[in-house]
């Protein structure tokens, strides 16, 4: 009892720590892309120690590098985006849109994995849009923070297809360590061509180190490798119903911290409400579903 209440915790802890990445995003000075290097590079650092330190193997066959390349460029447009959106508007308007992922994943999932659609992912993805049509009249003014964390979302949805199928084959740490070189390699040769790599790009303040250390190591390498290690005690029912409350969890922290600048319309916190109330209910009724199915086997 006590060990399941453990990784309970630290499950609520993971999740509130994913809410605060998009504060810290908000804290740090520099601009998304260099913000977004920096995370991945000391990332990928920082696992690839603890999979030398764990001696596990580094090899991989041509054919899951090549989709773990497909995979690193995924996350890092997702990355860049959703960071681009807080930078452009706020965490609260990022977070909220980024909820819409439940719409993409209606769609794409099942494509992906060649089954059916389910008919009520397709009523709450059309939900979570007509939330957001209501955070769109009301805040007009994030349009282009909207579009980003759409483009984010879409990315999450692509990336994490990738990996559930991926993660089979080899350790997540792994996957991660491979996905996080590679996008932190793609930005690099993209930062080359821009002429971005000056005396200047390395010249950050001591806030804003602080808070990209605590992005790549806590938010990063250890909620990750945390994230999966709880999922082997706790039901995956628990974990999806969790996960929902990170916008929650955000958007409080954002106000809490950051203050008059994440202060909405009413009517947002009406939209956000819809679209976070759906993104749960989806997961009750999916849930259930793999309840109901293993209980008849």
């Amino acid at each position: 009892m006590q060990s399941k209440l453990k990784n309970y915790l630290q499950l609520h802890l993971i999740v509130f720590i994913w809410g605060f990445t998009a504060v810290l995003g908000k804290l740090i000075s520099i601009d998304a892309l260099p913000l977004v290097w920096y995370r991945m590079s000391i990332a990928a650092l920082l696992i690839s120690l603890f999979i030398a330190i764990k001696k596990h193997s580094f090899r991989v066959t041509p054919m899951t590098f090549l989709i773990m390349t497909i995979g690193g460029a995924a996350l890092a447009l997702h990355w860049t985006t959703f960071f681009l959106a807080i930078k452009v508007s706020n965490v609260s308007i990022a977070l909220a849109t980024m909820s819409t992922g439940a719409f993409f994943t209606a769609i794409i999932e099942p494509i992906w994995y060649k089954r059916k659609l389910i008919w009520y992912e397709l009523l709450f993805g059309v939900i979570v849009i007509l939330g957001l049509i209501l955070i769109f009249k009301v805040e007009t003014q994030y349009a282009t923070g909207m579009l980003y964390a759409l483009l984010s979302a879409l990315m999450g949805v692509i990336f994490t297809l990738i990996n559930g199928k991926l993660v089979h084959q080899e350790k997540p740490s792994l996957i991660s360590f491979y996905e996080l070189s590679i996008g932190a390699l793609i930005i690099t040769f993209f930062l080359i061509s821009q002429g971005a790599f000056t005396q200047e790009f390395f010249q950050l303040s001591n806030s804003d180190w602080w808070y990209i250390l605590i992005l790549a190591s806590v938010c990063t390498a250890y909620a990750f490798i945390g994230g999966v290690q709880v999922m082997k005690y706790i039901s995956p029912y628990t974990v999806i119903l969790t996960v929902n409350l990170e916008p929650v969890y955000g958007i409080i922290l954002a106000f809490l911290i950051l203050g008059d600048s994440e202060r909405m319309n009413p009517m947002f916190y009406v939209g956000a409400l819809i679209i976070i109330c759906t993104v749960i209910a989806n997961g009750v009724l999916k849930n259930k579903g793999k309840l109901k199915k293993s209980s008849m086997e």
